[in-house]
């Protein structure tokens, strides 16, 4: 019988409190059928896009099976992108907070000084992008000796971009006899790759497309004259009196010429993607949750892991 409840599961008294203050009951389905094997020990691939509940899914197994006494790295999360290392270790500090645990995020475009230093001060789960563990491995800041967790999330996006060496290269410095789990939106023959090389005897939980899919979103199309673009997406935000959005691009470029466009049309716009810098991309991401930004013009650096409401 599978458990529906967080309550009914076996987890700490802190843990529970953490969960109850964030307001969780009901388990998603990717919680429901990964926590207990990752508790347990096993190692998991787990299909779960962004929205689903799968950061819990994974940190909270990662809280209850490391040791907030042992002042070292024993649990470490792989991430495709700064925002989603930043978010993913919000959300796994808040669930640990009353356990005790430090969590850090380690990413590129943020003062790595900053970064050695809490290191140095002592922390017990990192949340990194691949490059920039990979830079405090070099430098020796990072010890992943201890390491008893690790966690590859969204990692058919990783993998997308080119991150596959780098992953092979952080899991050749942690101890072979870690517990390790995998989370993707795709289950392709590329991910399964990763898997049959660095897990054993994984459980496999493939979580229907029902419960993937955002149901509580209305998709529509309109298939229509490249030419007459522009037009159209103003006529959708005028007629449907669309306050906020987030509008898609392809390419950088096309998401600034767009952004300039919509504001020359008296429309509150700007652009996100992987050409700013990190603080610009904190004050547009900041912008656009506060409020003060209508309408955010991104690339796929914003497709998945912008928590906004």
């Amino acid at each position: 019988m599978q458990i529906e409840y967080f309550k009914d599961l076996p987890l700490s008294r802190e843990v529970m409190k953490a969960i109850e203050e964030l307001g969780f009951d009901s388990l998603f389905p990717i919680q429901a059928q990964a926590i207990m094997p990752l508790l347990e020990g096993k190692d998991v691939i787990g299909q779960a896009k962004t929205g689903t509940g799968k950061t819990a899914a994974f940190g909270i197994p990662m809280i209850e099976r490391s040791n907030p006494k042992i002042n070292c790295v024993q649990g470490l999360v792989l991430e495709p992108t700064r925002e989603l290392a930043i978010q993913v270790a919000e959300h796994i500090s808040k669930l640990g907070k009353y356990a005790g645990f430090k969590v850090l995020p380690v990413y590129g475009g943020a003062s790595i000084q900053e970064q050695i230093h809490a290191l140095r001060s002592g922390v017990h789960i990192v949340v990194g992008t691949p490059g920039r563990v990979i830079d405090h491995l070099k430098r020796g800041t990072l010890n992943l000796a201890s390491v008893k967790i690790v966690t590859l999330d969204e990692a058919d996006r990783m993998l997308d971009m080119g991150f596959i060496d780098d992953i092979r290269y952080i899991l050749s410095r942690v101890p072979a006899n870690r517990q390790t789990s995998l989370f993707s939106a795709t289950i392709d023959q590329t991910v399964m790759n990763v898997c049959n090389r660095y897990m054993k005897n994984p459980e496999e939980i493939l979580v229907s497309k029902d419960e993937i899919a955002l149901t509580q979103m209305k998709q529509y199309y309109m298939l229509i004259n490249h030419y007459d673009k522009f037009e159209a997406l103003c006529n959708i935000l005028d007629q449907n009196h669309i306050g906020r959005a987030i509008i898609f691009c392809r390419m950088r470029t096309e998401a600034s010429i767009l952004a300039d466009k919509l504001r020359t049309r008296g429309y509150d716009a700007k652009p996100l993607h992987a050409g700013f810098t990190q603080p610009q991309r904190d004050h547009v991401i900041n912008s656009f949750r506060n409020g003060k930004l209508k309408l955010l013009i991104a690339t796929d650096v914003a497709a998945r892991g912008l928590d906004i409401e």
